[in-house]
């Protein structure tokens, strides 16, 4: 591991352990003091998750398991985050490490239209640094407030190919759902997506299907452990043994979340 993704690992323990802290002396605060971002609209969090391979709008990044964590800050409609993937035990060919850059802003149409949907758009930098190189994106999204939750987003990488780019557009459609269990601080939660792919990292069309679950247990007001488990499906261009040759993976891990 290179000094860039030592510091980086860094950062986004940094931030657990700061949030982690956070929410204890949160917890055992007895007086009526607050903190300063409970007057604004900002909410900060972090995650930290292990998972058996790292699947990405179908392709297979690594075979290996993975570590993958991230820091994040959301606020009137703003958006940024810092997400890091990094193999754990390589035992594979495949260079996966992977850190991303992102910031975007959502605009809700319930407010002023009356229309129970939001809007979104954003860009996102993705630095592959055991490879040396990177690849930019920039996204547009909608999203529908009904059952399933239905969302529908537009990626293209406009980045160049030899610079580590795909130059190519991902369009996906997703659903998920909640189940509260009964009586248990516990959630069932259920998701799915089709991605269709054009010429984004591979030379014709394809795409992929992924399914998943997993169960939110609800550790504390801002603290959530999210076991999963899914599998993915590609098809088209992105399956074919002379272009994408991705298979068929089942794929699982768990969670821990933290918000404030």
């Amino acid at each position: 591991m290179n000094r860039s993704k030592y510091f980086l690992a860094l950062v986004i323990a940094a931030f657990m352990g700061i949030f982690m802290i956070a929410g204890v002396n949160a917890q055992e605060e007895k007086s009526n003091e607050k903190y300063l971002l409970d007057n604004v609209d900002i909410q900060l969090s972090a995650d930290v998750a292990v998972y058996s391979k790292y699947i990405w709008r179908g392709f297979t990044l690594d075979n290996d398991p993975v570590l993958q964590s991230g820091a994040y800050i959301d606020g009137y409609g703003f958006s940024a985050s810092i997400w890091g993937s990094f193999d754990i035990d390589p035992k594979d060919d495949l260079n996966s490490d992977e850190v991303d850059y992102s910031i975007g802003y959502s605009y809700d149409l319930k407010e002023k239209l009356n229309i129970p949907a939001s809007v979104s758009g954003g860009y996102i930098y993705y630095d592959f640094p055991s490879v040396d190189l990177n690849s930019q994106e920039f996204y547009v999204g909608l999203a529908i407030e009904t059952l399933l939750s239905p969302t529908i987003t537009w990626y293209h990488d406009f980045e160049d190919e030899v610079n580590g780019g795909g130059k190519g557009d991902y369009v996906v459609a997703e659903l998920s759902h909640s189940i509260p269990i009964s009586g248990l601080p516990i959630i069932l939660d259920l998701n799915g997506h089709v991605g269709y792919n054009h010429e984004l990292f591979i030379l014709g069309d394809g795409g992929d299907v992924g399914l998943g679950t997993g169960l939110v247990f609800n550790l504390s007001k801002n603290c959530t452990f999210n076991p999963n488990i899914a599998y993915s499906i590609p098809f088209g261009d992105l399956e074919r043994s002379d272009d994408g040759n991705q298979d068929r993976r089942f794929y699982g891990g768990a969670a821990l979340a933290l918000s404030f």
